[in-house]
């Protein structure tokens, strides 16, 4: 990367990225340290891709007069189980999405995949492993496993949260204001989060 000479880590997690002390995203989620910079999932994940899921201009009155600012929410992932999404504010559109790509980095997890389908048995990480919801705002979204080949049955927000986690079939219900992008957005990334909660044997017994 063209930033490699230029960044000098200032956490114990950097410092051992940069020593390749800790050569993959595994080894660092299981170090137990936290993730503070960016850089560390450009260096262990250089396949990350990025995505501008909405811009949107906010204001607020001061005693100074109306201050503008843009909000951008962006989705990071690498379309093999990581995923991550954040948003920032700036005065300009450039920045904001810059900030909002960070920000989305250092909230990236693992969402496991799965074969959870009774019309499937492929036994391929394709879809979810079981039915999620997970809500934001008025907005709830469910995720309902689905057989391989029919594709991800969503919104376009939803859409693309779920591409960039690597799933690939899904069918969805979604309740609430859907109109939202943002909360539309939060709403299926909670619903990913969800997968994480409950452990199944399958998994539990591959990590003994």
């Amino acid at each position: 990367m063209a930033f490699d000479e230029e960044w000098v880590p200032k956490t114990r997690l950097g410092k051992l990225v940069m020593e390749g002390q800790v050569a993959s995203m595994e080894e660092a989620i299981r170090s137990g340290l936290p993730i503070r910079e960016p850089q560390i999932i450009d260096m262990l994940l250089p396949d990350l891709e990025d995505e501008v899921l909405d811009i949107n201009m906010v204001q607020r009155m001061t005693d100074s007069g109306r201050r503008v600012k843009f909000r951008a929410t962006v989705i990071v992932g690498n379309r093999n189980g990581y995923v991550g999404l954040g948003q920032a504010k700036d005065v300009q559109v450039g920045p904001a999405i810059r900030k909002a790509i960070d920000a989305a980095k250092l909230d990236i997890t693992y969402i496991r995949r799965g074969c959870g389908s009774w019309e499937c048995a492929c036994g391929l990480p394709h879809t979810v492993p079981y039915e999620v919801t997970g809500k934001a705002g008025s907005v709830s979204v469910t995720l309902i496993p689905a057989p391989r080949g029919l594709g991800i049955a969503a919104g376009n927000t939803a859409t693309k949260v779920l591409e960039k986690a690597g799933i690939k079939d899904v069918w969805t219900k979604t309740f609430g204001t859907t109109r939202s992008t943002l909360n539309f957005a939060k709403a299926t990334f909670d619903a990913l989060n969800q997968v994480n909660i409950m452990r199944l044997p399958v998994y539990c017994k591959e990590e003994a």
